[in-house]
């Protein structure tokens, strides 16, 4: 099986340990991962801007870049949203771009519904000594229907304990653009978030998408919690020297 690693652009640029913990991932899953040197953005930004016009360039410099693969991977479930839901939207009407479009929807799924959904797999490689507590976020949950498949692997993790947060199905306030055009609006949703953490006392925080993860991180070390981890799911599922 040849597949395509689509890193995304914030864990090229904001964390790159993820892109990394989603490679031996996959490999320890048994997969050709093949991670395609021109990948950039996916035009998620874009489209939620309202830039039609730059949001097709990037679908069709995508689709070119990635439709030759068994499937595409990726480590977050906005921009998986943008690729099967958007992508055959944009190009709807357009009889050259709809069935490459639609063609790679439907190979493409966010990392944790692919191991899950399609491989199955089960033995996970991470360890990790201690209790996590998971944040749905909003593409994945209700885009993509991603809920239980994060479970299902964390609680392969061998020392690993869940404990479910309240209301851990509740934005976490980034939104991309919304977090920066409605701060204060932003700011109340991110701290009704810490506060659930808070409340299971659990080691660390964890979730499948990294622009989520910084917003919660950030607000945590502003309210002065210093201890509580923030971690991507592939990092904790690959194990490592960061956990």
């Amino acid at each position: 099986m040849r597949l395509a690693l689509y890193v995304t652009c914030l864990v090229d640029l904001m964390r790159p340990s993820i892109g990394f913990a989603s490679l031996r991932l996959l490999e320890a899953a048994g997969c050709e991962v093949i991670v395609p040197e021109g990948q950039t953005c996916c035009g998620q930004p874009a489209w939620s801007a309202g830039n039609r016009s730059a949001a097709i360039d990037l679908a069709r410099k995508a689709i070119a870049e990635l439709e030759d693969y068994d499937y595409v991977v990726i480590p977050s479930g906005s921009c998986t949203d943008q690729v099967r839901n958007v992508y055959p939207l944009l190009f709807a009407d357009d009889p050259a771009w709809g069935p490459r479009a639609r063609a790679l929807a439907a190979r493409c799924f966010e990392l944790t519904a692919f191991l899950a959904d399609v491989l199955h797999f089960s033995a996970p490689p991470g360890e990790f000594a201690g209790q996590v507590t998971y944040h749905d976020s909003c593409k994945g949950l209700r885009a993509l229907g991603i809920k239980q498949q994060p479970r299902q692997l964390l609680l392969k993790v061998r020392g690993l304990s869940l404990q479910e947060m309240p209301d851990c199905e509740e934005c976490c306030g980034f939104g991309g653009a919304f977090s920066v055009k409605f701060g204060e609006v932003s700011t109340e949703i991110v701290d009704r978030k810490c506060a659930s953490i808070a409340s299971v006392g659990a080691a660390a925080v964890v979730g499948g998408d990294l622009g989520c993860l910084i917003n919660i991180e950030g607000r945590l070390r502003r309210r002065g919690d210093e201890t509580t981890r923030v971690l991507h799911i592939a990092e904790v599922l690959a194990g490592g020297s960061e956990n």
